[in-house]
């Protein structure tokens, strides 16, 4: 940096601005550019405007010009040039790993569950209950009769192995889920709690919600929260042509699948909410393609009653807490 400006014979103390698309390195380099003093902006790599041509050519040094342009637009006021990453803190980042890992490793869980059942299927035996396996390995026989092939016994008693492991795994992680959402006191755990006392949201939907969309960053509308969870509608005018093209899928696509599936529960366990009554009235008698685009809108208006519910501490409408919302071990 020093080399550069001195080529360019620019002053030690010049603004330096610089800018890269988020990706797999996340945010380390942010932060090392801004130790050195640089204002540097992560952006969103989908938000880039590019040439809508059948074929255009693509280089690192076109994508590298093509940034370098973008951001002296942006720098000189034109803001819906592109998206600006909102960067998380160290800490706030490394909070996301226990959740994270717990995700991967149920993951891993299922693959190696199929594994198995993929395994026995292939000599005609199906299991009804997996958790079953170790009980009735021995007594299994295959289509026709005949013992389990001593090399596929062994494997699947190897797998088994692994599941074991795996669940083992998953068991200590949400055990020290429940300890943090139970007493720590940082922004992301007392954002949960608060969720955690709402019938129909449980320990996983109020832990992923807090640290993976509210606590680490502000909304300043309900346009917002909508928006970064994807569910915000995408409209396509054009002349006298009018059509919704569906909501727009931007940002966590963990959490946008998270609150559709709370969106559901928030209908059985708070039936009585002027949320789930509204779904009712309009949706409720409709098609079953009626009702999932009722429940997406419900997810929606779901997620800005929640983020009103932390602000404020006033709960959704007509929305019931828990009698008891002490976190279990």
């Amino acid at each position: 940096m020093e080399a550069a400006k001195a080529r360019f014979g620019l002053p030690a103390q010049v603004r330096v601005v610089s800018c890269y698309e988020a990706g797999r390195d996340g945010f380390w380099i942010d932060r090392a550019l801004k130790q050195l003093g640089v204002e540097n902006h992560v952006v969103d790599s989908a938000a880039i405007e590019v040439n809508r041509r059948a074929r255009r050519a693509k280089t690192d040094r076109l994508d590298a010009a093509k940034l370098v342009h973008q951001l002296l637009r942006y720098l000189m006021g034109e803001k819906q040039v592109w998206k600006v990453v909102r960067v998380p803190t160290q800490e706030e980042e490394d909070r996301r790993h226990l959740h994270r890992e717990l995700k991967t490793v149920k993951q891993g869980r299922t693959a190696v569950t199929n594994r198995i059942k993929s395994l026995l299927a292939t000599v005609g035996v199906r299991l009804s209950e997996i958790t079953e396996l170790p009980r009735v390995l021995e007594q299994l026989r295959q289509w026709n009769g005949e013992e389990l092939p001593k090399w596929l016994k062994a494997r699947v008693e190897r797998e088994w192995q692994e599941r074991e492991r795996l669940q083992e795994r998953i068991t200590e992680l949400e055990k020290q889920r429940r300890e943090l959402l139970r007493s720590a006191t940082d922004a992301g755990s007392k954002c949960a709690r608060q969720l955690y006392q709402l019938r129909g949201i449980g320990v996983n939907a109020s832990w992923l919600y807090a640290l993976e969309f509210f606590a680490w960053r502000e909304f300043k509308n309900r346009r917002q929260v909508g928006g970064l969870a994807g569910l915000a509608p995408t409209p396509h005018q054009s002349g006298t042509q009018r059509r919704e093209q569906g909501i727009c899928k931007a940002g966590n696509r963990w959490m946008r699948s998270l609150a559709i599936e709370i969106a559901w529960g928030w209908l059985r366990y708070q039936p009585q909410s002027e949320l789930s009554r509204g779904y009712q009235e309009r949706y409720g008698r409709g098609s079953t393609r009626m009702r999932k685009i009722g429940i997406v809108a419900l997810a929606r208006k779901l997620l800005i009653e929640l983020w009103k519910y932390l602000e404020t501490g006033t709960p959704p409408a007509g929305a019931v807490l828990k009698k008891s919302a002490q976190v279990t071990a």
